[in-house]
């Protein structure tokens, strides 16, 4: 069965088609339209490209970076403005003539990871994209997890764990709150705190690499997230013990990650034990559209 998949993006919508073993056999990317009604009709000849292309008929799964809400059936939060208070997987799967699966992208990068990704073979994955912004998603058995309100996995907007007083009450949040977790360990909040402590760099990746150099207020800087992130997982941990954790974005490039987190995780984790792998993707930019073609599940035809 070919299964396809559309990561819907504010400035492209990208397909993918994946073979029943996980071997892509169609990709394509076009520029993404701003207005709802050109956005459903590009997504829908995307698909009739690949289905010219391979000659194939298949299932179809969107990655959104926001959510449908389970109470009114329409997309919310989704910084693509223009699909917010539409009903999109039912728009879709109108005019396809099919069922259109629509879940956050954070969830699509989890289950990608989960079902042929670095965490496969892994019952519970936690997949949490450290980027610009600070996000997750949970996949449980393959499949999302996204709860009953939808909002399964926004573990960047709780408030960062074990505060110091130097860290409360310091940042604050578009969604409205303060100090949160993204603030924090984001690639953003990696560069803010940098900043704020004298130091000069436009990213985290070039954080550590300063760090790599010997400068010490950059590897004063990487302690300090080291840190905070293990704290803000050793939460995840605390909470759902997952299998494994999975880490995207620009901020997971940065390999002193994983061995160095290991080494602060037990002293937060309850019991002061943790065997828990943390690991770096493996399908990079391409997990999310890769995971919106598994929202269809193996076992399903």
């Amino acid at each position: 069965m070919m299964r396809m998949g559309v990561d819907l993006g504010g400035t492209k919508i990208e397909i993918v088609a994946l073979a029943d073993d996980g071997a892509e056999i169609f990709r394509k990317r076009i520029p993404t339209p701003r207005n709802y009604p050109d956005t459903v009709q590009a997504i829908v000849s995307l698909v009739a490209d690949a289905e010219a292309a391979t000659e194939q008929t298949g299932s179809v799964g969107i990655g959104i970076p926001g959510v449908v809400s389970p109470f009114t059936g329409l997309v919310k939060n989704s910084n693509s403005t223009w699909i917010n208070g539409h009903p999109l997987d039912k728009d879709l799967s109108d005019v396809l003539h099919r069922e259109v699966r629509v879940a956050n992208d954070a969830n699509c990068f989890a289950v990608s990871e989960a079902v042929d990704g670095a965490a496969a073979g892994k019952r519970v994955v936690f997949g949490g994209i450290i980027g610009t912004g600070c996000g997750a998603g949970v996949s449980i058995n393959g499949t999302v997890h996204g709860g009953g309100n939808g909002i399964g996995g926004e573990w960047g907007h709780n408030p960062l764990p074990w505060m110091t007083p130097d860290e409360f009450n310091t940042t604050t949040c578009f969604c409205g709150n303060r100090d949160c977790i993204e603030t924090f360990i984001s690639g953003t909040g990696f560069v803010r705190d940098f900043r704020a402590a004298g130091g000069d760099a436009t990213s985290g990746i070039q954080i550590a690499e300063m760090m790599q150099q010997g400068d010490p207020l950059a590897t004063a800087a990487f302690e300090r997230f080291i840190d905070r992130l293990a704290r803000s997982l050793a939460h995840v941990i605390n909470m759902m013990d997952p299998d494994m954790i999975v880490l995207g974005g620009g901020v997971s490039n940065i390999e002193a990650i994983y061995t160095e987190l290991p080494k602060v995780l037990p002293k937060y984790v309850v019991g002061r034990e943790c065997g828990t792998q943390v690991v770096k993707n493996k399908f990079g930019a391409s997990s999310g559209v890769r995971g919106a073609a598994w929202l269809w599940g193996k076992d399903e035809k």
